[in-house]
């Protein structure tokens, strides 16, 4: 069966048993171009092929470092470069994150991240890692940790010590890439994925929408994605939070946000191009609308995070959430769960 898109090309339906490697740039793109209702459907059929569609993985983070990061994401308050009035801390006693990853767990949350704003991590930190990592795997949680570029050898200790997935986000497209950070490359990033998939870590890996790109940025970077040696197992898709003092934050504050439906068709294609990833609804979530998130989980996103803030950022309430969750039929997913073919 084919379906054409609005330039007439035709597009095969996607096969959902057979996840690939070998996406063409042009490919990706031109499902960015399909009519919405056709991409929507095709990024259903494949999450119904692997996931159960009405469970959702549930995530916490926690900033154990907030503040004072040497690079200069234009994106992002923790930036030393930037005046946004966020005061700098210490990295956070393993005790006391252990403390926060027990009332995660009792909240809801299966997955318990921890976050540095660090631009690569030092060794003499990963002892008191070791321990926050190890107390949280105690407890039960899956862990989750985003601590900057890593050298081979710090990717094994952290998978020694139990960590389960290591984030370490592509941002953007390569050609757009120069726009938002400079301070480090588009490789730096891909060689601290290689090495955690070399230690045998999962990889949490997306980007951020809505920073002044265009469609084809969009499409470039899920391209990125979808041709890595393997697919993230998680794909957080995060929507800006526009913070005052950072440059793309105010840029898109003057300008304006991103339309609602070509974040769902970012969602959408994410799906369809990784098809067995957990795909997260992430940053901007406080902002969406419940309709505009019900969109988003029928386009293919099953994993959120829960929790009053992301790192410096506002998150929904859990009130609120359980009561989209019921109001949509969602329930949570159980820990340990993954794709499987249906």
């Amino acid at each position: 069966m084919r379906i054409s898109s609005p330039m007439n090309a035709p597009v095969s339906l996607i096969d959902p048993a057979l996840p690939r490697h070998d996406w063409a740039l042009d490919e990706v793109t031109a499902l960015f171009d399909l009519p919405f209702t056709a991409l929507i459907f095709q990024a259903a059929v494949v999450h119904r092929h692997w996931f159960d569609p009405i469970q959702v993985q549930m995530s916490q983070l926690l900033s154990v470092k907030t503040g004072g990061c040497a690079e200069n994401c234009g994106y992002c308050s923790q930036s030393a470069h930037f005046d946004t009035g966020l005061k700098a801390s210490k990295l956070m006693k393993s005790e006391v994150v252990i403390e926060q990853a027990a009332r995660a767990k009792a909240g809801g949350a299966s997955r318990f991240c921890m976050g540095a704003a660090w631009r690569d991590l030092k060794d003499r930190d990963l002892p008191e890692l070791a321990r926050m990592i190890g107390g949280v795997k105690a407890l039960g949680l899956e862990t989750c940790a985003t601590l900057g570029m890593l050298t081979a050898d710090q990717a094994k200790q952290l998978k020694d010590a139990g960590l389960d997935y290591y984030n370490h986000n592509l941002d953007t497209g390569p050609e757009d890439y120069a726009r938002v950070v400079t301070t480090r490359t588009y490789q730096d990033r891909l060689d601290t994925l290689s090495h955690v998939r070399d230690a045998g870590m999962s990889t949490c890996c997306g980007g951020i929408v809505g920073m002044g790109e265009q469609r084809l940025d969009r499409a470039s970077l899920l391209h990125a994605l979808a041709t890595l040696p393997a697919h993230p197992d998680s794909l957080p898709v995060n929507g800006l939070v526009p913070v005052s003092g950072t440059p793309l934050g105010d840029q898109i504050k003057a300008e304006g946000q991103m339309d609602a439906l070509e974040f769902v068709r970012t969602i959408a294609v994410a799906r369809l191009v990784c098809p067995k990833a957990m795909v997260r609804l992430s940053a901007g979530r406080e902002t969406m609308s419940r309709e505009l998130q019900a969109l988003c989980f029928l386009a293919g996103a099953n994993s959120i995070f829960v929790g009053d803030t992301l790192l410096t950022t506002p998150n929904p309430e859990r009130n609120t959430d359980a009561a989209l969750f019921s109001d949509l039929g969602l329930v949570p997913m159980p820990v340990g769960a993954g794709p499987h073919a249906r």
